[in-house]
């Protein structure tokens, strides 16, 4: 396999992988739909961002801990898992109020709060996939399957990570453009509320079956 041949197969992957719904992307909506596109958009730009510290630790070879080691696995999986129940409950327990709204969201959206900055998303963002141990574990298993023979392993990888957060990027603007027509609507009070609770639910769900999962 050619560098250019595993470059068009690892982009078809990574494209059905980042396509495919799941948090990322329901966090990715609910933030640009209930805060304001820049929220949003920095929310994508932590979650690319947390895709490449996980492909920059299988690079260096420090993710194969996590194959290797029950105990750091078991312990990044409960860490993972508070974190999204704790992201969770707070999307429910915003849902119960009326507050003021992000400065680049639409007007109906005065009656709801940004409670956490623009940084704040971006960090929600990161972590969400930094402490996701099943990430580091698709990067470890997933990675290699996509290094061609003689090429430098951890440049090459790297450059595997890069191209999957700049996907990752592409997409994350596009499901936040594709909101904007719908702003006005999405911002309803109860539309919002129902958008806190839909996604709060779902995240507590994950992350209640994260901390029951062995592996």
């Amino acid at each position: 396999m050619t560098a250019t041949t595993a470059l068009v197969a690892f982009a078809i992957a990574a494209g059905i992988l980042t396509l495919t719904p799941g948090l990322d992307t329901a966090l990715v909506l609910r933030t640009s739909a209930v805060e304001g596109a820049r929220r949003a958009l920095m929310a994508g730009l932590g979650i690319c961002a947390g895709c490449l510290v996980w492909g920059a630790a299988a690079a260096f070879g420090l993710g194969s801990l996590l194959a290797l080691s029950t105990v750091a696995y078991d312990t990044l999986r409960i860490a993972a898992a508070a974190y999204l129940c704790y992201l969770g409950v707070r999307m429910l327990w915003r849902s119960r109020g009326a507050l003021p709204a992000a400065p680049d969201a639409a007007p109906m959206q005065a009656a709801r709060a940004s409670d956490t900055s623009a940084l704040g998303w971006f960090l929600r963002g990161c972590l969400t996939n930094v402490l996701n141990p099943k990430v580091g574990v698709f990067y470890i298993t997933f990675l290699p399957q996509f290094i061609p023979q003689g090429a430098d392993v951890l440049r090459f990888s790297l450059l595997l990570a890069l191209l999957h957060a700049a996907m990752g990027v592409l997409w994350f603007v596009l499901l936040v453009a594709a909101t904007r027509p719908l702003a006005r609507w999405l911002a309803r009070p109860a539309v919002a509320r129902g958008l806190d609770r839909l996604t709060g639910g779902v995240f507590i769900a994950f992350g209640v079956k994260l901390a029951l999962e062995r592996r």
